[in-house]
């Protein structure tokens, strides 16, 4: 198993963060045998849909979490991606047991050491199944990656959904400073961004990506409520379509994804 740890840690610590790295892979492992456990219980009807989907969050929140803390990038961010696939999930769709399955499969891929850490996330994301939402039946998926930089809520769900209609893979990210790390990883084929979040604004961030040689030739656009004419959006960099909450919202939704050619 590869990672890309070298001159991370001062001399004398990688031994320690090596140990709680492995520490945390171990853990791991034993937490995505008991989700798979448990969704073979699910398969066999002998748990309910909302048992096995309370498993799946508390899981992947955990693998988040933990990963996170030791710099098991992969990790988490295939942890984030199940804990978003799930998120807000009442019932299961038909094949989102099928789904799941490929969650596990590739969190145990990277605890046993079949996938390097230091893998293409890009790729590996790109490979995972779409968010929970519509069956196949329903709407055919194009491999076009959006990430949505918004605190849950009913405006996220609406712009989920109207993305998820047209086919897009859709991903939210509810912090700037969450989400700053994982586009760098990820690097998703569209960005989506509120103009108000929590410590860092949404058109800060904007402003940051547009400026670092890794992002800035990412699509993106700023979702707000402002008026054209206020002041604040006139920092945004000159190739930011802007999406306006409320009637236009549509319009604006079509024109910012044919602007950067994804129609």
């Amino acid at each position: 198993m590869s990672d890309d740890f070298n001159g991370v840690y001062a001399h004398g610590v990688e031994g320690i963060a090596h140990e709680l790295r492995q520490e945390c892979l171990d853990e791991a492992k034993e937490l995505v045998s008991e989700l798979d456990l448990c969704l073979d219980d699910f398969r066999h009807e002998r748990i309910e849909a909302d048992e096995l989907l309370s498993k799946v969050s508390r899981t992947a929140l955990k693998l988040r979490v933990q990963a996170g803390n030791v710099g098991l990038r992969l990790l988490g961010t295939v942890a984030h991606r199940l804990e978003d696939f799930i998120v807000n999930a009442k019932a299961l769709p038909p094949g989102a047991a099928d789904d799941l399955q490929v969650f596990i499969d590739r969190l145990e891929d990277i605890t046993d050491g079949r996938l390097a850490l230091d893998s293409d996330a890009g790729q590996v994301v790109r490979d995972l199944p779409a968010k929970v939402g519509f069956s196949e039946s329903d709407i055919e998926v194009r491999n076009i990656e959006v990430m949505l930089v918004m605190l849950h809520g009913t405006a996220n769900h609406y712009v989920e959904r109207e993305l998820q209609q047209c086919g897009y893979r859709v991903h939210t990210v509810t912090t700037t400073f969450e989400a700053l790390p994982m586009i760098v990883r990820t690097q998703p084929d569209f960005l989506i961004i509120s103009a108000i979040m929590p410590e860092l604004d949404g058109i800060d961030l904007a402003i940051g990506l547009s400026a670092m040689p890794a992002t800035r030739n990412i699509p993106l656009a700023l979702i707000t409520s402002l008026d054209d004419s206020d002041e604040h959006l006139s920092y945004l960099p000159s190739n930011t379509s802007v999406i306006h909450k409320g009637p236009s919202f549509g319009d604006d939704l079509f024109k910012a994804l044919d602007n950067h050619f994804l129609i």
